[in-house]
C-alpha cells in the first residue's frame, strides 16, 4: 500500500487548521522578527538577534511546527494543549526591551550614534515585528597614548608589549567590545609574568573623538576602576612561597604522582598560566572532583599556594548499543558493555574492561552471524620512560596498553583475532586529541571454512588474501577537534577526525630471514604479515538556530582509502571499508552497500560488502517536536570501491543514495534515536533502474531501520 499520499493528505490537513483558535480578543500571535539594516555596517543580522526580548519560537520543520496545530485541538487545559506547543502572544512591552537591548549591544560594538525603529505587519490575528536599524558612523583610533606606573621593573614589562599593542588598537575601529579585549589579554599577561593583584579593573581608557578619529589614552593605575586613588598599592612581582596539596585522609593516592604534575614550584614568580596547568593536570587524572587552587597572598611580594582535591567516584559502567533491521527480514544487534577503574594502583591509572557484540539473523530463516569480543586496557598518567618536567603543556600524554580477543562465527567461516598494542594520548591543544600507537599486533586465525566459501576464494585471488591467517602489526596514529565538549552539544559545533595505519613496513626488513608460502608472500610462524597504508579523514559542522537553538542543519563529508602493497595484495578484510548501518548510508544495513556496481556478494549468507576506498556525504535537518522528543530529515550520498576495478569516470555513476526520517529522545546527557531510511539510488541495479520512485521506498529491500545512541554525526 502506498502511504505517500495518506502523509500529504496529514500535512495539508495540519496546515488547513488555525494557529490563533485560542487567543483572546486583542492577542495576536507572534509569527517572527526580523532585522534590516538602513545603512551598511560591518554586521549581521546574526550579530543582533540574540537581543530581542521575544521570539516566535515556533521552531519545527523549516518554521513549521505540527504540534503548534495540535495545540488548538482542544479546548484550554485540554490533551491536545498537553501535547502541544502554545503560540507566542504578541508583548508590545518587549519591542521596546528589545530596542533597549540592540541599542546598547550596538554601542559596545562601537556604532554611539546607532538609531533602532520598529514597525510591525499584522495580517489577521497574526503579527510580525521588523527592527530598522541604522548603525551609524564609528571612529578609527588613530593613536595611542600610555600612562603607566613609572617605576620598578613593571613599566619595562609592560612596554616589551608596546610594539603589539599598538598593532591590535591603532587603525581599528574603537569600541568597548575591543578595550575590554585589549586589557583581559595586556593583564593576563602580566599576571604571567608575576603581577599577583594585577587585573582588568586596573585598565582604563579615554577618547578625544574629531573628524571620524580617535586619539586614545591607555592608562594602568595601581587601584582598580572600583576604588579610590587612597587604595592604591605598587605594582609588585610575587613569588610562590608554601606549596600544599590535600585529599581525603582516607582515599589512597600516590604522592609522588601529585609532585610530578604540580607545576607551581615555591620560590618562582607567580604565573596564572602555570596555577591553570595545574588544575588541568590534576582535573584530568579524573579521580578528583569539586576541589581547587587556592592563593593567599603573605604580604607584598609573596603568595602562598593550596591545592584542595576532593574525591570522584571512580568506578563505573557504560553501556552502548545499535541495531537495525531492513524489509528483507535481516535483523543486527550490536551491544556493547564496560566497566572502568579510575584509580587502579592509586596513582590515577585508568582500568578499562570491555564485552561487546554484533549478532545479525534472520527472521525468515535459520541464518545466523554472532561475533563477540572483550578487551581490556590499562593507561598511566605519564609518558612512561621521562619525568614529568619534559613536558610544559597542561596536559601529560597518558601511556596505554591494550590487550583484546574477538571470535567471529559466519555461516562461510570462524575467525579468531588477537590483539596487542600500546601507544599514547592526550590532548596538543583546546578540544583536541590525539593517539600514537607506535606498536599494535593483530594476529588472525581463520577455521571451519565453508566448503563452498573456499571454492570461491580458491578462483578469487583477491579475496583469498583478504581472508586468510595472517599477522598484522605496524603503527598508527589518530587524531580528533570537536569545538564541543558535550556529550549531546547544543550550539554550533564543527569536528575533524583524520586516522593513518602503517602495517608491514618494519617486518619487511627481515625477509631475507623469512620462508615464503606457496603464494611467494614472506611468513612468520606459517602465516604471512600484511602490508598496507591506510588512511581515513572526516569533517563534519552542524549550525544551530531559531529560538533556543533548537533547530540545526548537520552535515559530514568522509574520505578513505587503503592501499596494499609489498607483501600483501589486498587488505586485511578488518581493515577494509564499509558503508551502511547506524552512522553511514542509512538506506542500508552495515556491509550491505557495494563495492561500486556489485550486487550481494552470494557467497555470503548476510552481507559482507567492502572495499579499499569509501566516499561519503550526509547532510541532516534537525527540528523540535515536543517535550525532550526531536525530529530529523537526513540523506546520504556514498559508496566503497576496489582499487582494481574503479575507474574515475564511473565513481559519480555508481554512487548510491538515501534519505530518511528520524526521532530522537534528547535527555541532554544521552541522546537515543531511530532513524528510518529508504534507497534513492542503488547502484547494483541495472542501468536504467537505479533511481527507485517513491511508490518503491516501502517495498522489501529498499528501506532499513537504525537504533542508536548519540547523533550519526
Amino acid at each position: 500500500m502506498n502511504r505517500i499520499p495518506h502523509i500529504l493528505l496529514l500535512v495539508l490537513a495540519l496546515a488547513s487548521c488555525s494557529t490563533t483558535r485560542v487567543l483572546e480578543d486583542g492577542q495576536y500571535r507572534l509569527t517572527g522578527n526580523e532585522i534590516s539594516f538602513t545603512d551598511e555596517p560591518e554586521l549581521t543580522e546574526g550579530d543582533l538577534s540574540n537581543y530581542i526580548r521575544q521570539t516566535a519560537g515556533n521552531g519545527g520543520l523549516l518554521g513549521f511546527n505540527p504540534f503548534l496545530y495540535v495545540y488548538n485541538w482542544s479546548k484550554r487545559d485540554g490533551l491536545f494543549h498537553k501535547l502541544g506547543v502554545p503560540p507566542v502572544v504578541y508583548d508590545e512591552s518587549s519591542v521596546g526591551t528589545s530596542i533597549v537591548n540592540i541599542t546598547n549591544r550596538l554601542r559596545y560594538l562601537g556604532y554611539y550614534s546607532a538609531q533602532v525603529d520598529t514597525s510591525t505587519v499584522r495580517e489577521g490575528k497574526k503579527i510580525r515585528v521588523n527592527y530598522n536599524v541604522s548603525a551609524g558612523s564609528r571612529y578609527r583610533i588613530d593613536s595611542v597614548i600610555f600612562d603607566i606606573p613609572p617605576y620598578g621593573p613593571f613599566k619595562d614589562d609592560f612596554l616589551a608589549d608596546e610594539d603589539l599593542i599598538r598593532s591590535t588598537l591603532t587603525d581599528n575601529f574603537l569600541s568597548e567590545a575591543l578595550l575590554e579585549e585589549e586589557s583581559a589579554r595586556s593583564a593576563a599577561r602580566l599576571r604571567d609574568l608575576g603581577y599577583y593583584t594585577l587585573n582588568r579593573g586596573n585598565y582604563s581608557f579615554e577618547a578625544d573623538t574629531v573628524d571620524g578619529k580617535a586619539v586614545l589614552q591607555y592608562r594602568v593605575r595601581e587601584y582598580e576602576r572600583s576604588q579610590v586613588e587612597t587604595s592604591a598599592r605598587p605594582l609588585n612581582k610575587f613569588t610562590i612561597g608554601k606549596v600544599a596539596i590535600s585529599i581525603p585522609k582516607d582515599m589512597r593516592f600516590k604522592e609522588s604522582v601529585l609532585k610530578g604534575l604540580n607545576t607551581v614550584k615555591p620560590g618562582s614568580f607567580y604565573s596564572e598560566s602555570e596555577v591553570a596547568t595545574t588544575y588541568n593536570r590534576m582535573s584530568s587524572l579524573k579521580v578528583f572532583s569539586g576541589g581547587g587552587i587556592e592563593m593567599v597572598q603573605d604580604g607584598d611580594s609573596k603568595v602562598d599556594c593550596n591545592i584542595n582535591l576532593s574525591r570522584s567516584p571512580v568506578q563505573g559502567f557504560k553501556v552502548k548499543a545499535e541495531g537495525s533491521t531492513n524489509s528483507s527480514g535481516l535483523m543486527a544487534l550490536s551491544p556493547q558493555f564496560s566497566y572502568f577503574h579510575k584509580n587502579v594502583f592509586g596513582g590515577g591509572e585508568w582500568l578499562n574492561l570491555s564485552f561487546n557484540g554484533d549478532f545479525q539473523f534472520s527472521l525468515k530463516d535459520d541464518t545466523r552471524a554472532t561475533e563477540y569480543g572483550v578487551s581490556t586496557g590499562i593507561s598511566f598518567p605519564r609518558f612512561l620512560g621521562l619525568p614529568y618536567r619534559y613536558f610544559k603543556r597542561r596536559t601529560i600524554p597518558r601511556t596505554e596498553f591494550n590487550v583484546a580477543f574477538n571470535h567471529q562465527n559466519r555461516p562461510e567461516y570462524t575467525r579468531n583475532v588477537l590483539s596487542v598494542s600500546y601507544g599514547y594520548s592526550g590532548t596538543s591543544r583546546s578540544n583536541v586529541a590525539y593517539q600514537l600507537i607506535p606498536l599494535r599486533v593483530n594476529f588472525v586465525k581463520l577455521f571451519d571454512l565453508d566448503a563452498g566459501f573456499n571454492a570461491t576464494l580458491a578462483n578469487n585471488p583477491y579475496m583469498k588474501y583478504a581472508y586468510q591467517d595472517h599477522l598484522d602489526a605496524g603503527i598508527g596514529m589518530v587524531a580528533y577537534y570537536n569545538s564541543s565538549r558535550e556529550i549531546v552539544p547544543a550550539g554550533n559545533y564543527h569536528f575533524r577526525r583524520i586516522s593513518i595505519d602503517l602495517s608491514g613496513n618494519a617486518l619487511s626488513l627481515l625477509n631475507s630471514l623469512m620462508d615464503k608460502n606457496a603464494d611467494g608472500a614472506y611468513c612468520i610462524g606459517g602465516s604471512p604479515y600484511a602490508q598496507y597504508v591506510r588512511a581515513e579523514y572526516s569533517f563534519g559542522r552542524t549550525w544551530r538556530y531559531g529560538p533556543q537553538d533548537a533547530t540545526a542543519i548537520a552535515t559530514r563529508i568522509l574520505a578513505g582509502a587503503g592501499i596494499a602493497y609489498g607483501n600483501s595484495s589486498a587488505m586485511p578484510f578488518e581493515k577494509q571499508f564499509y558503508a551502511g548501518g547506524a552512522s553511514s548510508m542509512r538506506g542500508w544495513q552495515a556491509r550491505a552497500l557495494g563495492p561500486g556496481f556489485s550486487t550481494p556478494d552470494a557467497s555470503f549468507a548476510i552481507p559482507s560488502q567492502t572495499g579499499d576506498f569509501k566516499l561519503e556525504a550526509n547532510v541532516e535537518y534537525r527540528f523540535p517536536m515536543v517535550w525532550k522528543l526531536e525530529g530529523a530529515l537526513f540523506a546520504d550520498v556514498g559508496n566503497v570501491w576496489n582499487f582494481a576495478d574503479i575507474k574515475p569516470e564511473t565513481v559519480l555513476q555508481s554512487l548510491a543514495a538515501d534519505w530518511g526520517a528520524g526521532i530522537r529522545l534528547n535527555l541532554t546527557f544521552i541522546l537515543l534515536r531511530i532513524d528510518f531510511g529508504m534507497k534513492l539510488r542503488d547502484p547494483s541495479l541495472p542501468d536504467g533502474a537505479r533511481l527507485i520512485g517513491a511508490s518503491h521506498w516501502l517495498k522489501n529491500g529498499n528501506n532499513a531501520i537504525h537504533f542508536g545512541i548519540g547523533y550519526p554525526f
